[in-house]
């Protein structure tokens, strides 16, 4: 008899039952900018190698952070960086208990988003144009 109860029922909510919502892709995007930051903080630590005994290396990685494809990368490092840590003071917030009714969550959600763009092309701005 409990053969044919379970299989007449799905084993879990399939992707066609979720409505794809902004708490779910910053729940996402949190977890790639982890992964992210793990691999800008390798390059990092490539560059300081190369800075500190091997200065052929150094002065590669310096030629590629100079370029537009580098501007790029540090680009998304630094937003990377910003909606991480941003992201993880909601979820700190949240540890409070405070923040999980569904029309906060949201609207956090949307001020981390924006406000990783903004304090990047800030940072962004006063490195590589405006500010320095």
């Amino acid at each position: 008899m409990a053969d044919s109860l379970s299989s007449k029922r799905p084993l879990s909510p399939h992707l066609q039952i979720w409505r794809f919502t902004v708490t779910m892709a910053a729940s996402i995007t949190h977890r790639g900018t982890g992964v992210v930051l793990y691999g800008g903080v390798f390059l990092i630590v490539l560059w300081l190698i190369g800075a500190a005994f091997y200065p052929p290396l150094f002065e590669t990685a310096s030629g590629i952070v100079r370029s537009p494809v580098g501007f790029i990368l540090i680009a998304g490092f630094v937003w990377s960086l910003l909606f991480h840590l941003m992201n993880g003071l909601r979820h700190l917030y949240w540890d409070t208990g405070r923040g999980l009714a569904p029309k906060t969550a949201t609207m956090t959600a949307w001020l981390v988003y924006s406000a990783a763009t903004i304090l990047a092309a800030l940072i962004l701005w006063a490195g590589y144009g405006g500010g320095a």
